[in-house]
Protein backbone atom coordinates (compact mmCIF):
# COMPACT_ATOMS: atom_id res chain seq x y z
CA UNK A 1 0.00 0.00 0.00
CA UNK A 2 3.16 2.65 -0.49
CA UNK A 3 1.25 3.57 -3.77
CA UNK A 4 -1.76 4.56 -1.25
CA UNK A 5 0.34 6.76 1.29
CA UNK A 6 2.12 8.32 -1.55
CA UNK A 7 -0.89 10.15 -3.11
CA UNK A 8 -0.68 12.46 -0.13
CA UNK A 9 3.07 12.96 0.85
CA UNK A 10 3.60 13.97 -3.30
CA UNK A 11 6.17 16.92 -4.13
CA UNK A 12 6.09 19.23 -6.96
CA UNK A 13 8.56 19.96 -9.47
CA UNK A 14 10.05 22.27 -6.91
CA UNK A 15 9.82 19.94 -4.15
CA UNK A 16 7.42 21.94 -1.85
CA UNK A 17 5.00 19.15 -0.06
CA UNK A 18 1.40 18.67 -2.12
CA UNK A 19 -1.00 18.56 0.47
CA UNK A 20 -4.40 18.21 -1.61
CA UNK A 21 -7.17 18.13 0.90
CA UNK A 22 -5.85 21.03 3.24
CA UNK A 23 -5.44 22.81 -0.20
CA UNK A 24 -9.24 22.00 -0.85
CA UNK A 25 -10.65 23.24 2.69
CA UNK A 26 -7.79 26.53 1.99
CA UNK A 27 -8.85 27.29 -0.68
CA UNK A 28 -12.63 27.21 0.31
CA UNK A 29 -11.94 28.68 3.74
CA UNK A 30 -10.44 31.81 1.69
CA UNK A 31 -14.14 32.23 -0.20
CA UNK A 32 -15.52 32.38 3.26
CA UNK A 33 -12.84 34.81 4.31
CA UNK A 34 -13.84 37.31 1.05
CA UNK A 35 -17.41 36.79 1.24
CA UNK A 36 -18.28 36.92 5.26
CA UNK A 37 -17.91 40.64 6.08
CA UNK A 38 -20.43 41.52 2.95
CA UNK A 39 -23.35 39.51 4.40
CA UNK A 40 -22.91 40.46 7.92
CA UNK A 41 -25.48 43.42 6.91
CA UNK A 42 -28.04 41.21 5.60
CA UNK A 43 -27.79 38.15 8.45
CA UNK A 44 -31.30 36.58 7.38
CA UNK A 45 -30.35 36.14 3.75
CA UNK A 46 -29.35 32.89 1.38
CA UNK A 47 -25.78 34.48 1.88
CA UNK A 48 -25.83 34.46 5.08
CA UNK A 49 -27.17 31.10 5.59
CA UNK A 50 -25.07 29.52 3.29
CA UNK A 51 -22.15 31.05 5.17
CA UNK A 52 -22.79 28.96 7.94
CA UNK A 53 -23.48 26.19 6.46
CA UNK A 54 -20.06 25.88 4.68
CA UNK A 55 -18.23 26.49 7.90
CA UNK A 56 -20.16 23.68 9.23
CA UNK A 57 -19.29 21.44 5.70
CA UNK A 58 -15.70 22.68 6.69
CA UNK A 59 -14.89 21.96 10.12
CA UNK A 60 -17.02 18.27 9.17
CA UNK A 61 -14.42 17.62 6.43
CA UNK A 62 -11.52 18.73 8.80
CA UNK A 63 -12.19 16.32 11.14
CA UNK A 64 -12.49 13.37 8.37
CA UNK A 65 -9.45 14.48 6.94
CA UNK A 66 -7.51 14.30 10.50
CA UNK A 67 -8.98 10.78 11.18
CA UNK A 68 -7.83 9.86 7.56
CA UNK A 69 -4.84 11.02 8.01
CA UNK A 70 -4.41 9.63 11.45
CA UNK A 71 -4.83 5.88 9.39
CA UNK A 72 -2.10 6.69 7.03
CA UNK A 73 0.30 7.45 9.42
CA UNK A 74 1.99 4.08 9.25
CA UNK A 75 2.24 4.31 5.47
CA UNK A 76 4.10 7.74 6.23
CA UNK A 77 6.02 5.70 8.68
CA UNK A 78 7.11 3.48 6.40
CA UNK A 79 6.11 0.52 4.49
CA UNK A 80 7.69 -2.77 3.19
CA UNK A 81 6.14 -5.69 1.11
CA UNK A 82 4.52 -8.53 3.01
CA UNK A 83 6.96 -11.69 2.98
CA UNK A 84 4.07 -14.13 2.85
CA UNK A 85 0.65 -14.46 0.79
CA UNK A 86 -1.12 -14.24 4.68
CA UNK A 87 0.51 -11.46 5.39
CA UNK A 88 -0.68 -10.21 1.81
CA UNK A 89 -3.87 -10.59 2.43
CA UNK A 90 -3.56 -9.72 5.93
CA UNK A 91 -2.81 -6.27 4.58
CA UNK A 92 -5.46 -5.93 1.65
CA UNK A 93 -7.85 -6.81 4.57
CA UNK A 94 -6.49 -4.06 7.31
CA UNK A 95 -6.83 -1.43 4.43
CA UNK A 96 -10.47 -1.74 3.56
CA UNK A 97 -11.67 0.61 5.89
CA UNK A 98 -9.11 3.19 4.22
CA UNK A 99 -10.33 2.43 0.90
CA UNK A 100 -13.98 3.11 2.63
CA UNK A 101 -12.97 6.10 4.07
CA UNK A 102 -11.29 7.90 0.71
CA UNK A 103 -14.84 7.07 -0.78
CA UNK A 104 -16.87 8.89 1.50
CA UNK A 105 -13.99 11.71 1.77
CA UNK A 106 -14.78 12.33 -2.10
CA UNK A 107 -18.87 12.59 -1.16
CA UNK A 108 -17.78 14.80 1.56
CA UNK A 109 -15.47 17.36 -0.67
CA UNK A 110 -18.19 17.08 -3.55
CA UNK A 111 -20.89 18.43 -1.22
CA UNK A 112 -18.98 20.97 -0.34
CA UNK A 113 -18.32 22.22 -3.41
CA UNK A 114 -21.86 22.70 -4.23
CA UNK A 115 -22.12 24.22 -1.08
CA UNK A 116 -19.15 26.86 -2.19
CA UNK A 117 -20.65 27.35 -5.13
CA UNK A 118 -24.09 28.43 -4.00
CA UNK A 119 -22.59 30.56 -1.40
CA UNK A 120 -20.89 32.68 -4.30
CA UNK A 121 -23.79 32.48 -6.36
CA UNK A 122 -25.90 33.92 -3.88
CA UNK A 123 -23.41 36.92 -3.05
CA UNK A 124 -23.12 37.28 -6.74
CA UNK A 125 -26.91 37.61 -6.84
CA UNK A 126 -27.07 40.51 -3.70
CA UNK A 127 -25.19 42.72 -5.87
CA UNK A 128 -25.60 41.52 -9.28
CA UNK A 129 -23.36 44.68 -10.71
CA UNK A 130 -20.13 43.46 -9.00
CA UNK A 131 -19.97 40.62 -11.88
CA UNK A 132 -17.12 42.72 -13.49
CA UNK A 133 -15.94 44.59 -10.39
CA UNK A 134 -12.30 43.95 -8.39
CA UNK A 135 -14.53 41.85 -5.72
CA UNK A 136 -16.60 39.77 -8.54
CA UNK A 137 -13.28 38.99 -10.30
CA UNK A 138 -11.89 37.85 -7.29
CA UNK A 139 -14.53 35.69 -5.95
CA UNK A 140 -14.04 34.42 -9.98
CA UNK A 141 -11.01 33.27 -9.30
CA UNK A 142 -11.62 32.05 -5.82
CA UNK A 143 -14.33 29.82 -7.30
CA UNK A 144 -11.21 28.50 -10.03
CA UNK A 145 -8.88 27.97 -7.61
CA UNK A 146 -11.19 25.84 -5.37
CA UNK A 147 -12.46 23.66 -8.72
CA UNK A 148 -8.81 23.22 -9.47
CA UNK A 149 -8.22 22.27 -5.99
CA UNK A 150 -11.29 19.88 -5.32
CA UNK A 151 -10.05 18.06 -9.14
CA UNK A 152 -7.09 17.25 -7.29
CA UNK A 153 -8.01 16.00 -4.20
CA UNK A 154 -11.13 14.12 -5.25
CA UNK A 155 -8.60 12.16 -8.27
CA UNK A 156 -5.91 11.72 -5.16
CA UNK A 157 -8.61 10.21 -3.08
CA UNK A 158 -9.92 7.91 -5.87
CA UNK A 159 -6.30 6.68 -6.06
CA UNK A 160 -6.71 5.22 -2.54
CA UNK A 161 -9.44 3.01 -3.66
CA UNK A 162 -8.17 2.15 -7.16
CA UNK A 163 -4.71 0.77 -5.49
CA UNK A 164 -6.72 -1.06 -2.63
CA UNK A 165 -9.11 -2.98 -5.23
CA UNK A 166 -6.03 -3.81 -7.70
CA UNK A 167 -4.68 -5.47 -4.56
CA UNK A 168 -7.53 -7.08 -3.43
CA UNK A 169 -8.68 -8.10 -7.14
CA UNK A 170 -5.19 -9.80 -7.30
CA UNK A 171 -5.08 -11.52 -3.87
CA UNK A 172 -8.99 -12.59 -5.23
CA UNK A 173 -7.72 -14.66 -7.71
CA UNK A 174 -4.27 -15.69 -6.21
CA UNK A 175 -4.95 -15.63 -2.68
CA UNK A 176 -1.98 -18.19 -1.99
CA UNK A 177 0.60 -16.20 -4.28
CA UNK A 178 1.00 -19.36 -6.54
CA UNK A 179 -0.50 -19.51 -10.47
CA UNK A 180 -3.57 -21.24 -10.64
CA UNK A 181 -6.52 -21.65 -13.08
CA UNK A 182 -9.01 -18.53 -13.23
CA UNK A 183 -11.91 -18.42 -15.59
CA UNK A 184 -11.12 -16.32 -18.38
CA UNK A 185 -7.80 -15.45 -17.43
CA UNK A 186 -5.12 -18.25 -16.84
CA UNK A 187 -5.27 -21.81 -17.87
CA UNK A 188 -2.79 -24.29 -17.32
CA UNK A 189 -2.61 -26.81 -20.43
CA UNK A 190 0.06 -29.52 -20.93
CA UNK A 191 1.48 -30.43 -24.41
CA UNK A 192 -1.68 -32.85 -25.22
CA UNK A 193 -4.40 -29.64 -24.96
CA UNK A 194 -1.73 -28.13 -26.99
CA UNK A 195 -1.37 -30.07 -29.59
CA UNK A 196 -5.56 -30.89 -29.45
CA UNK A 197 -5.40 -27.05 -30.52
CA UNK A 198 -3.06 -27.30 -33.75
CA UNK A 199 -0.65 -26.11 -31.06
CA UNK A 200 -1.87 -22.37 -30.90
CA UNK A 201 -1.05 -20.46 -28.32
CA UNK A 202 -4.12 -18.00 -28.16
CA UNK A 203 -4.89 -17.52 -25.09
CA UNK A 204 -8.54 -17.31 -25.76
CA UNK A 205 -8.94 -21.04 -27.04
CA UNK A 206 -8.11 -22.03 -23.20
CA UNK A 207 -8.88 -19.59 -20.74
CA UNK A 208 -12.73 -19.62 -21.49
CA UNK A 209 -14.87 -16.66 -20.10
CA UNK A 210 -14.58 -14.76 -17.25
CA UNK A 211 -18.09 -14.80 -15.08
CA UNK A 212 -19.28 -11.70 -15.59
CA UNK A 213 -19.13 -9.52 -12.85
CA UNK A 214 -21.31 -6.27 -10.98
CA UNK A 215 -19.57 -2.92 -10.37
CA UNK A 216 -20.35 -2.37 -7.17
CA UNK A 217 -18.00 0.58 -7.19
CA UNK A 218 -19.87 2.57 -9.57
CA UNK A 219 -21.15 5.35 -7.86
CA UNK A 220 -24.54 6.31 -9.59
CA UNK A 221 -25.01 9.74 -8.08
CA UNK A 222 -21.16 10.99 -8.08
CA UNK A 223 -22.08 9.95 -12.00
CA UNK A 224 -25.00 12.04 -11.91
CA UNK A 225 -22.95 14.90 -10.46
CA UNK A 226 -20.47 15.02 -12.69
CA UNK A 227 -22.93 14.70 -15.59
CA UNK A 228 -24.78 17.77 -14.11
CA UNK A 229 -21.70 19.94 -13.34
CA UNK A 230 -20.65 19.36 -17.28
CA UNK A 231 -23.91 20.60 -18.22
CA UNK A 232 -24.05 23.46 -15.50
CA UNK A 233 -20.43 24.40 -17.77
CA UNK A 234 -21.77 23.76 -20.89
CA UNK A 235 -24.90 25.94 -20.15
CA UNK A 236 -23.12 29.00 -19.21
CA UNK A 237 -21.24 28.87 -21.99
CA UNK A 238 -24.13 28.61 -24.52
CA UNK A 239 -25.13 31.65 -22.19
CA UNK A 240 -22.08 33.83 -22.80
CA UNK A 241 -21.90 33.02 -26.29
CA UNK A 242 -25.31 34.46 -27.07
CA UNK A 243 -24.50 37.41 -25.36
CA UNK A 244 -21.41 38.12 -27.45
CA UNK A 245 -23.54 37.22 -30.50
CA UNK A 246 -26.04 39.43 -29.67
CA UNK A 247 -23.50 42.18 -28.56
CA UNK A 248 -22.31 41.90 -32.43
CA UNK A 249 -25.28 42.20 -33.87
CA UNK A 250 -26.15 45.28 -31.90
CA UNK A 251 -22.65 46.65 -33.18
CA UNK A 252 -23.66 46.03 -36.42
CA UNK A 253 -26.97 47.49 -35.83
CA UNK A 254 -28.96 44.75 -36.54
Amino acid sequence: MEEIAACFQAEDAEGKRISPLHDYTGAVESLVKTLRPPVKDAPEGEAAALVQEVEEGLAALRGEITRFEYMLAPEWAGWSAPETSAAANELVAEQADLAEMSRDLVRQVEHLHKLAGRLADASASTDPGNGGSGAGRGIARLRKSIDEARGVAVAQLKQVRYFWRQAHWLLERFPDAALREVAGLVKLVDRSELAANDWSLTPGRYVGVAPEEVDEEFDFEEALRAIHAELEDLNAEAVELAGRIQKNFEELGI
